[in-house]
């Protein structure tokens, strides 16, 4: 950013754009402290010279540009107005959808104030909101229909989400009751062959059920609340023979799952619930030969009514920025050497690797 008292008028075959910052915010909400947030803007938009003045901003440069910066700033302005903060990633998100729609790579008219200002759920001061338009038309697709699936890779809040509305449904009345369930199988392990009884060999399937519960609730309810019933968090097998009703049903790491498990989950639905089914189809980790009930379902339910498949994408990893280099760098090795997670299709974990 180049902060300067004067800024040249633009040249034959460019356009200029003016900006000015209402008093009440104050500039360092708009530029970030130390001016990061300008920094992410300048970075984004090489082709467009930024210049503030006191609660000036002005862009010149090439004309698609300077628009797209005209149209960040009131985004991020309509963001402030609701006493959002906007950060870095924020800013770097709110790009990334302007630029999407601007190439007619969106399918929808939502915009980055749109997504970034959803608030689902508040608790112990803060509050829980979609990243991501993906996200959002995530969280949008659970209030709309019965059945939603939520499949991307790790780090995409497929489960945090579903969580959040969980809470939020049973919090609002609209459920009696959360259930949270998780097939057992992890990366080749055996509950029999780990130590303890039937609930230390199940719990640490199911610790990440409960660490998301604790951001969500206060952490002295919980045990009252799974005490009564309100909360249940069980392994899948627990669900065969039963009809869940008025319950906000999820099953979690839904890629482990077997064909009939899956089968015998989606048909436990009872009247007034609703089911949220989350996973990642490129971390299997079922016994070679089995396959996934959730790479199958895909084939046999979708287009059904009230049935919707939501898929995240490594552009919708909220954790750290190099998480979806990582799920980028795996799917472009598997098209590259027609393996499935770095694994030749039909063998299981112990195959060859690579070529």
């Amino acid at each position: 950013m180049t902060q300067t008292p004067t800024a040249h008028g633009p040249a034959q075959g460019q356009a200029r754009a003016h900006f000015t910052v209402p008093a009440k915010h104050p500039m360092v909400t708009v530029l970030g402290s130390g001016d990061s947030l300008l920094r992410v803007i300048e970075t984004a938009f090489p082709a467009a010279d930024i210049h503030v003045r006191g609660n000036e901003i002005s862009a010149v440069g090439d004309a698609g540009e300077v628009a797209l910066v005209q149209r960040l700033f009131d985004e991020m302005m309509l963001v402030l107005r609701t006493g959002q903060p906007m950060t870095e990633d924020a800013v770097e998100r709110s790009i990334a959808m302007l630029r999407a729609s601007e190439n007619g790579e969106g399918d929808g008219q939502e915009t980055p104030a749109e997504v970034l200002t959803q608030n689902i759920l508040s608790s112990r001061g803060r509050t829980i909101r979609p990243k991501t338009l993906n996200q959002k038309r995530y969280v949008d697709a659970i209030d709309k229909h019965t059945i939603v699936f939520g499949i991307g890779p790790a780090g995409t809040g497929k489960t945090y989400l579903a969580m959040a509305k969980a809470v939020q449904a049973l919090q609002s009345k609209q459920v009696n009751r959360i259930i949270l369930t998780r097939p057992a199988v992890e990366a080749g392990e055996r509950l029999g062959f780990l130590p303890g009884t039937l609930y230390e060999k199940i719990d640490p399937y199911l610790r990440p059920l409960y660490d998301a519960l604790h951001d969500m609730l206060d952490p002295d309810s919980i045990p009252k609340l799974m005490a009564s019933g309100t909360i249940e968090v069980a392994p899948l097998a627990y669900m065969r023979g039963r009809t869940l009703n008025d319950a906000f049903i999820i099953l979690d790491e839904a890629q482990n799952t077997s064909p009939e498990q899956m089968k015998m989950f989606l048909t436990r639905l009872g009247f007034e619930s609703k089911i949220v089914i989350t996973g990642d189809v490129t971390q299997v980790d079922l016994p070679s030969g089995t396959k996934s009930g959730l790479r199958q379902v895909q084939d046999i339910l979708e287009g059904l009514d009230d049935v919707h498949f939501s898929r995240l994408t490594s552009q919708d990893v909220v954790r750290h920025k190099l998480v979806g280099r990582i799920v980028d760098a795996y799917e472009k090795y598997d098209s590259e050497n027609g393996t499935e997670n770095g694994t030749h299709k039909g063998r299981g974990s112990a195959g060859h690797k690579g070529k």
